[in-house]
């Protein structure tokens, strides 16, 4: 009798295990993380043209507002992308004999992040018809804190760097989408850009 009933429990135990296993099914293992769903606007774009030593076309979506973090400088600007809380920090230098300095500087100012990046890689800017000439640095990595800088000159008189920050903490693998988006719009906007002569900037 004792022999009976060590044997029910031991089948019951088994069936308890066996219903245990395959209650545990397929959907219910961890799902990977997954991130909310980034609606893109339409591309379209408006002429940035005032009294700035510089014009070039930007999305419409964007608006464009003075440096307050530097007063002094009248001709430095953020493109606001408020949708994806991020901006696009234009710097404008005038060039007297320190565009290598300039040039040098920028560089720094982009390799600073090697140690979050994963790699940089680099393109030439080269518009002879309008002597915009400069560098795209695409700074690739999960932590990398600006994923694109740049600078254009013409080499005698002018210099303007760019530089895309978002204002969260750097996570690119979620943000890749709007990286590539606003990347695009980067690139129209050196695309399109022109320098200008105006008083006291010759």
């Amino acid at each position: 009798m004792k022999h009976q009933i060590r044997i029910i429990l031991y089948l019951f135990v088994l069936a308890l295990i066996v219903i245990g296993l395959f209650s545990c099914s397929s959907d219910q293992m961890p799902k990977p993380r997954g991130y909310f769903r980034i609606d893109l606007p339409k591309k379209s774009y408006q002429t940035f043209d005032s009294t700035f030593p510089y014009t070039f076309e930007f999305p419409k979506y964007a608006t464009i507002k003075p440096d307050l973090l530097s007063p002094d400088q009248p001709y430095w600007i953020n493109l606001e992308f408020p949708q994806f809380n991020g901006s696009l920090h234009l710097s404008y230098k005038v060039v007297d004999t320190n565009l290598v300095q300039y040039v040098e500087d920028t560089h720094e100012m982009a390799y600073k992040h090697i140690s979050k990046a994963s790699s940089i890689d680099n393109r030439l800017i080269f518009n002879q018809k309008d002597s915009v000439y400069g560098l795209i640095f695409e700074i690739n990595g999960l932590n990398a804190a600006s994923p694109y800088q740049f600078f254009v000159t013409d080499s005698i008189r002018h210099f303007l760097r760019g530089a895309l920050y978002f204002n969260v903490e750097p996570n690119n693998d979620s943000l890749a989408p709007v990286i590539d988006f606003i990347k695009t719009d980067i690139e129209h906007l050196i695309t399109s850009f022109k320098w200008k002569s105006i008083s006291g900037v010759k």
